[in-house]
């Protein structure tokens, strides 16, 4: 077919592309335009070309498309390579959705226009994905605003603006003027420690103090890893005024903690363990010497020195706790020991001043070891919390302390938090890649197990995008840093998990529930078992008050309120290792319950990119024969389809040859010179227009086209010598992965916008329940509420970008990306790896910390509901013993050590995952 003479080439820059979809989604845009041929989209280079008669088409439409579809037509940073590494400064990185692709700015002396592309805000009213795309086109107008982009899943806007213009004021202005509000994404959130909790009750009165301050949307107290997570109105009320409530309350914020915060914790337990040890355990065999002075002071004195030593937390927490109307422990501790300090005190004075109070026995070795057993229990309880947040522990200490700064050709150490984006950092083997960044020089093989859990290192060379905290196995390499401090994919990997773990789930209502009342009611059943005891059963005081004592220091909150929290921190833990990353706790629960699972088709189910599958042969050419001179066609191509050709016939390591007279045919295919032959490589209608009997090769042809391949005819000197056949190739673990979702009881089902045929092609290929093609991607939110309807718990599987809309109205979003990708806030759920398994290990996952939680309460529940009637003396008429308050305060200090243990005990789980 002859060209036109009219048509014209052109090339244009697109920037904001991050992956196969991106490539996909822009080339649909192009293609729709009348007379826009030969579209080719280039993720690399950030381009694309094709061939277009410009008296058909406006090129400001064309533009305007491509930015509506989320993208950018101007370059998002400047990088200019300045003479001396001094000139560079750094530019605020930010955190949008499709910066892993982005080169960062950097700001030469004397440039004063630099965009910076990274200031985020939180977004409050939305309802749906309509409400996204109004506040994004009512941004568009506003003075130095570049582009703005909303990602409704996680209620972010993403503003790229120039300083110079733009205001932050009249955003929030605009915003809150199109019906909704915002504020900095930083300022917004804080999480914190606090130290001197001790029980649900603390984690719940810190809740309430915090909720009654003014600004702030919400609290969450993680009793287990001692943390508060806190969302808030910057402009209502700030951090400090946060941290003086929390004072208020009793206990104490901890503004910069480090990671050895929780070791120093277990270390200052157990020095008040000895101590109060030390102190106490003399007088248990002075209880049995004949009384006298010298014994009785002490006696007094030994456990005067502990009472308001080792025991004076109890006091202040009590204090605190009754102070801002709640209860916790340390009411109840502080009561028992109160009790039985006091009434030995009253006994003491009597034998000294006979006139004074009343004669009994003492119960100094009672308060004394009944401190120095909460201590104890306490000291087990923190050790264990530092366990059960060791994966996050571990995960904080990958992070490189140095760097080796590349300034001239000298290279110097430096810490690794001082470097700058565009700082050049020489990485040798064995080394960790201390920030993000982008291999300007050099091979290197990069162990990335601490992202993935393969232990397989990648190679890397020049171009490649490398991730601080991986291992340089061998190999010297040249980075240049990307990104710096929030922005690194590690930070923001701990940064989901912190907020996993800091978030809680709805079973832990239940227990909140619970503990409000919790309290009250021991003190309360304390005092009917003194009243059964004295009154109804008439017997001695001292009998009655033991069991009241009792009573109150074996009761237990605490276990309830670490049921929850430690299952969720160790359960989170072993997803992180695993490479599967929850966003909040709930969705840890959440995906327990899954009953539905949707799938995108391109880059989810299948690789996203074509691969030949068939290849035919006729006559006396081989299968490689038919590669060899395919290739050689389509080696001058960049189209998708032949680069696939071609990487098939480097794989096979078969030499590819030149060609002559290369032309390609829109919407036919390629026509060259082969050794003197013309070659010819396309599909039916190029054969029709150069007169080719296709012949034999016409059944083949017809079987492969209907099998969902796209297949072209390769034919040499006029006649037919084979077929070549290439698809988008299933996942080698789709269909896997697919068989054990069935096997865990969940419906499957795939959304595409492929045609039909091909897409019933891949559903019968793995194996998948329901196929829905041909639907847009804004479209693929009412099949989700259809799913919804007939009262499905759902999922989505897909990239994290183009289905953002459909993973947000599903119960559950399951972003699956690439390492670099890991930071993106699309889904509920982000698989690091890229396989389609760990969707199945994900469930699986989720469904054992679900039961483990579920174990954890109830054995926390029936401890007590056992327990108090115990220590009330149920048993007595039958071993005639009463249980001794110390005892009961050893049992109440090992019922929370139990419960940690049991979800420490989860991490086992991590094996059973591996298949």
């Amino acid at each position: 077919m002859m060209e036109q003479a009219n048509r014209e080439g052109k090339e244009i820059k697109i920037y904001g592309m991050s992956c196969q979809h991106c490539v996909n989604h822009v080339t649909k845009i192009l293609e729709k335009f009348p007379s826009v041929e030969q579209v080719q989209v280039s993720l690399a280079d950030s381009k694309a070309t094709f061939t277009w008669e410009p008296s058909q088409v406006n090129l400001e439409d064309v533009q305007k498309e491509i930015e509506e579809g989320g993208y950018s037509l101007e370059p998002l940073a400047v990088e200019l390579e300045p003479e001396d590494p001094d000139d560079l400064e750094q530019i605020k990185p930010g955190n949008s959705a499709r910066d892993d692709e982005h080169k960062e700015s950097v700001e030469t002396k004397g440039e004063s226009s630099i965009i910076d592309p990274k200031l985020q805000f939180r977004i409050t009213g939305m309802t749906c994905a309509n409400c996204a795309l109004t506040i994004e086109k009512g941004l568009r107008n506003l003075p130095g605003v570049k582009s703005a982009a909303v990602n409704f899943a996680s209620e972010k806007l993403t503003v790229e603006a120039d300083p110079k213009v733009f205001k932050d004021e009249d955003l929030l202005a605009k915003i809150k003027d199109l019906g909704y509000s915002a504020q900095s994404a930083d300022e917004g959130k804080q999480q914190f420690k606090v130290s001197g909790m001790t029980c649900a009750n603390c984690a719940l009165a810190i809740e309430k103090k915090l909720k009654g301050t003014s600004g702030v949307y919400s609290v969450a107290v993680n009793l287990a890893s001692e943390t508060v997570t806190v969302e808030f109105d910057s402009s209502a009320v700030t951090l400090q005024e946060i941290f003086a409530q929390v004072r208020d309350a009793g206990y104490t914020p901890i503004e910069n903690p480090d990671e050895n915060q929780d070791d120093r914790t277990a270390l200052r337990q157990r020095n008040w363990l000895f101590f109060s040890a030390i102190l106490s355990l003399p007088i248990m065999p002075l209880m049995f010497l004949p009384m006298s002075r010298p014994i009785m002071y002490t006696m007094l004195i030994l456990a005067t020195i502990v009472q308001f030593t080792a025991g004076w937390t109890f006091y202040r927490g009590a204090y605190h706790a009754l102070k801002n109307r709640s209860a916790n422990m340390d009411v109840l501790v502080a009561l028992g020991i109160t009790a039985a300090y006091g009434y030995s005190l009253m006994t003491t004075i009597h034998m000294f001043i006979p006139a004074v109070f009343f004669e009994g026995p003492n119960f100094f070795d009672t308060s004394a070891l009944l401190i120095t057993f909460v201590r104890f229990g306490k000291y087990l309880e923190a050790k264990a919390k530092g366990r059960a947040g060791q994966a996050l522990k571990k995960l904080l200490e990958l992070q490189a302390d140095k760097a080796h700064l590349w300034v001239d050709g000298v290279v110097k150490e430096v810490s690794a938090s001082d470097l700058k984006i565009g700082d050049i950092t020489l990485v040798k083997s064995g080394e960790r890649i201390p920030l993000d960044g982008e291999i300007i020089e050099g091979q290197a093989s990069i162990d990335e197990s601490m992202l993935t859990g393969e232990s397989i290192p990648i190679d890397k060379s020049v171009g490649d995008q490398v991730i601080g905290a991986t291992i340089n196995r061998s190999g010297s390499i040249k980075v240049r840093t990307t990104k710096t401090g929030k922005d690194t994919v590690l930070s923001g990997i701990i940064r989901m998990v912190e907020d996993a773990q800091g978030v809680k789930p709805p079973i832990q209502r239940l227990a909140d529930v619970i503990s409000n009342y919790f309290v009250p009611t021991v003190v309360g059943l304390s005092l009917l078992t003194f009243v059964i005891w004295y009154v109804i059963f008439q017997s001695t005081f001292v009998f009655a008050f033991t069991a009241a004592i009792a009573v109150l220091v074996i009761a237990c909150p605490c276990a309830l309120g670490l049921a929850t929290p430690t299952a969720i921190m160790v359960g989170s833990g072993v997803g992180l290792n695993r490479g599967i990353l929850f966003k909040t706790a709930a969705v840890l629960e959440g995906i327990a319950k899954l009953q539905a699972i949707g799938f995108d088709k391109t880059g989810t189910l299948t690789k996203g990119t074509p691969e030949v599958t068939d290849i035919v042969a006729y006559g006396d050419f081989t299968e490689k024969d038919i590669l060899r001179i395919a290739a050689a066609g389509e080696n001058p191509s960049i189209h998708p389809l032949a680069q696939a050709v071609v990487a098939k016939s480097k794989l096979e390591e078969l030499k590819i040859e030149n060609v002559e007279n290369y032309r390609e045919e829109a919407g036919y295919g390629v026509t060259c010179s082969y050794q003197g032959k013309t070659l010819l490589i396309g599909n039916i209608k190029l054969m029709d227009l150069q007169g080719v009997d296709i012949g034999e090769s016409e059944q083949d042809f017809r079987r492969l086209a209907e099998s969902g391949r796209t297949t072209s005819f390769i034919a040499l000197d006029g006649k037919v010598i084979g077929l070549i056949a290439l698809a988008d190739v299933i996942k080698e673990s789709t269909i896997e992965a697919i068989k054990r979702l069935h096997n865990l009881g969940l419906k499957t089902f795939m959304i595409t916008g492929d045609n039909k045929k091909v897409a019933n092609v891949v559903g019968e290929q793995v194996g998948i329940d329901e196929v829905i093609a041909e639907i847009l991607p804004q479209d693929k939110i009412s099949i989700i509420k259809k799913y919804q309807d007939q009262g499905y718990k759902v999922a989505m599987v897909g990239d994290g970008i183009n289905d953002a809309p459909a993973l947000a109205q599903a119960d559950i979003g399951i972003a699956i990306g690439s390492g670099t990708d890991v930071a993106k806030e699309t889904g509920d759920v982000v698989l690091v790896r890229n396989d389609l398994l760990d969707v199945e290990r994900a469930i699986r996952l989720g469904r054992k910390t679900l039961g483990k939680i579920k174990q954890n309460l109830f054995w926390a529940l029936i401890y007590n509901v056992i327990g108090i009637p115990i220590a009330a003396g149920v048993l007595y008429p039958i071993t005639g013993e009463l249980l001794p308050p110390e005892w009961a305060g050893l049992a109440m200090a090992f019922s929370s050590v139990s419960v940690v243990t049991s979800s420490i005990l989860l991490r086992r789980f991590d094996r059973q995952l591996e298949g």
